[in-house]
């Protein structure tokens, strides 16, 4: 059976875009965030993940968001993780990376 992952895309006419992600996000889902996000410009401009309806994420995802994270830093421009639920948060606490990240409910 195929993983199960959305990825939804929209951009706002100011700076921001908004992906929200819906299912679990894995070493076999990590790829299609990964080609998502490659093609978005984020010079200057502020990229909100939606994690309201992750149902699962492991290290492959978690890895997916520090590497964005570097490039969007890399190219002036924001990061935030929306909606994280509760085992995505336990995760960045387990693993010391939620400071890395902007928070928004």
């Amino acid at each position: 059976m195929p993983p199960t992952l959305s990825i939804e895309t929209s951009t706002s006419s100011g700076p921001q875009t908004v992906l929200t992600i819906t299912g679990a996000l894995d070493m076999d889902t990590v790829p299609r965030v990964t080609a998502a996000t490659d093609t978005l410009v984020l010079v200057g401009r502020i990229l909100v993940l939606d994690l309201s309806a992750v149902t699962f994420m492991d290290s492959s995802g978690l890895n997916t968001l520090l590497t964005l994270r570097n490039r969007i830093e890399a190219e002036q421009g924001t990061l935030r993780l929306q909606g994280a639920p509760e085992q995505v948060l336990r995760l960045l606490d387990i693993t010391g990376a939620r400071d890395l990240f902007t928070l928004t409910p």
